[in-house]
């Protein structure tokens, strides 16, 4: 007879496919999933282990698509606030990767997006990792709760070969970005990723986009995007995107799908039936979204791209002839350049991220309230403020609707992401507030929009956060309840399973995610840490 480390019974199994849910025990034995069979036909006493999961739900762990933890699981592999969503692996790279340090890119921490306190052996780690996967594998040796795999961040790949510079690149910077996005390829890279309105990589033509792209065609490989546009010219980029996926042929996901700005909303159902428009013609154009209706990045969003050129944001911003044209093309009607402040006016823009004491009385407060305290125009009050912080200040933007959210949720190449990274409440709080996806966005789309609302199903929940981005990624050995697979493996309750972080107070930690296995190891049980780190690096095909 067959001996399992675990048994799991009773459960009501989803398998990550969008079947119906069935009765049923699962079995674990090392690291895969190794029997899936009807209740109470595996014997007890093959199994170390027995987890009775009556009333609750199996099925296999989530992947983020689109994850931020790159910096976080330097400092805290746990992953904790990830785990408790039973997210099992997480997948990097949105514009920026903290390697390959090559080029001109000679110092990584130059370009990331945030500072959590790293110690010097991570630090120093960093700049050590030449190649794409050196840094996936530093994950392994040092151990974290996840699995981890990355895009190649396209900001970090144009910065290899033309550093902070705008304009086109020459022929031998192209044949750089090429050799470099073939390396990463072959170590595993899932593709390319750009985030678009964020210099460096705002400062990217169509053509060096396709040009890259086809790099990643040959190693079968995806390209992921944040569009140029989620509001005036959502349509534009949204061709665009389209016209990079066809000329260079591969595959297309556009990150976190939204519609900014009141004037926009209405935009939604036109982008969607572009997508099926493009769909039905035989392009291969999926999409993932967060299920809040409100944004996070940066302040220094809003200010003109080529503020930041050659990496000199604060000095630009110092200048006065720079301020000038700063407001002559961010508040004249028709002007060249619309910021993130014009999808929600500075009403909706509620920064959070302050370090420096003097302005911890702004935190949570909207820009609108803290310029007129201060007795300015918004513009002046958001310039002054990136100057005093010299960091790019975490930011909330109330500019989208819940109703498409509803809209977008049931489209069936939506999946789930959280683009955020992973934190413990315990030493997140010190770093200032943080957008509450970080924490709640699985379990609020299964308690809010399946449980409550009615949205979607539970199955088709689960698929959009598990077998569809699994297969997304050719990660056919994830992301679904099969025998043979990874024991990647969650269970939770879905009369419970609930999101608990609000806008206000972020830092809380979701509820309803019981036990959570990844490669066989318990990570998670009941509700608690474990403290294992059994996660590995999962690559790309190339």
């Amino acid at each position: 007879m067959p001996n399992y480390n675990t048994l799991i019974r009773n459960a009501r199994i989803i398998d990550g496919s969008g079947n119906p849910w069935r009765y049923g025990d699962v079995a674990l034995a090392a690291d895969r999933i190794a029997a899936i069979a009807p209740p109470g036909s595996i014997p007890a006493e093959n199994c170390a282990e027995v987890v009775d999961a009556t009333g609750h739900v199996v099925c296999p762990g989530f992947i983020d698509i689109q994850s931020h933890a790159i910096l976080p699981l330097m400092v805290d592999g746990r992953c904790l606030s990830k785990i408790t969503q039973g997210i099992t692996t997480e997948i990097m790279g949105e514009a920026w990767t903290p390697a390959p340090v090559a080029g001109r890119n000679t110092d990584p921490m130059e370009n990331a997006l945030f500072i959590l306190g790293l110690s010097d052996e991570w630090q120093a780690r960093m700049r050590g990792w030449q190649r794409f996967g050196d840094w996936l594998a530093a994950y392994e040796e040092a151990g974290v709760s996840p699995n981890v795999g990355s895009f190649l961040g396209g900001g970090t790949l144009r910065t290899v070969a033309k550093g902070m510079e705008m304009g086109r690149p020459t022929p031998d910077e192209l044949d750089t970005m090429r050799r470099v996005m073939a390396q990463a390829m072959e170590d595993g890279a899932f593709g390319v990723s750009y985030a678009l309105i964020y210099p460096p990589d705002s400062y990217t033509e169509t053509e060096e986009l396709i040009e890259v792209c086809k790099v990643v065609s040959r190693h079968h490989g995806l390209y992921i995007t944040h569009m140029r546009s989620e509001s005036y010219h959502i349509f534009e980029v949204l061709e665009e995107t389209l016209r990079i996926g066809r000329e260079a042929d591969l595959p297309v996901e556009i990150y976190h799908l939204k519609a900014a700005g009141q004037s926009n909303w209405h935009k939604m159902a036109s982008v969607i039936a572009r997508i099926n428009e493009a769909r039905g013609q035989g392009l291969d154009v999926t999409a993932d979204m967060y299920p809040y209706a409100a944004s996070g990045t940066g302040l220094a969003a809003v200010m003109p791209t080529w503020t930041a050129a050659d990496g000199k944001l604060f000095e630009t911003l110092r200048d006065p002839a720079a301020r000038r044209r700063i407001h002559s093309e961010l508040l004249t009607p028709g002007g060249a350049h619309r910021g993130l402040t014009s999808d929600a006016g500075p009403e909706g823009v509620m920064p959070i991220g302050f370090h420096k004491p003097e302005n911890q009385p702004y935190v949570g407060k909207r820009l609108s309230e803290i310029a007129e305290s201060r007795g300015q125009h918004w513009l002046d009050a958001a310039i002054d403020l990136l100057i005093s912080e010299g960091q790019r200040i975490s930011t909330i933007y109330f500019s989208m609707t819940e109703e498409n959210l509803r809209l977008q949720l049931p489209q069936p190449w939506i999946k789930i992401s959280t683009d955020a990274g992973g934190f413990d409440p315990a030493w997140a709080k010190a770093n200032g507030p943080y957008h509450p996806r970080a924490y709640g966005t699985y379990p609020r789309v299964l308690g809010k929009y399946v449980r409550e609302e009615g949205i979607i199903t539970l199955e088709d929940a689960v698929r959009k956060m598990s077998g569809a981005v699994a297969d997304r990624l050719n990660l056919r050995e994830r992301g679904h309840l099969r025998v043979g697979c990874y024991a990647d493996v969650v269970i939770f309750d879905p009369a419970t399973v609930n999101d608990r972080a609000t806008f206000t107070d972020p830092h809380q930690l979701s509820v309803g995610v019981r036990d959570v296995w990844v490669n066989g190891q318990r990570v998670l049980q009941d509700g608690t840490h474990t403290g294992a780190t059994p996660g590995r690096v999962v690559r790309g095909k190339g």
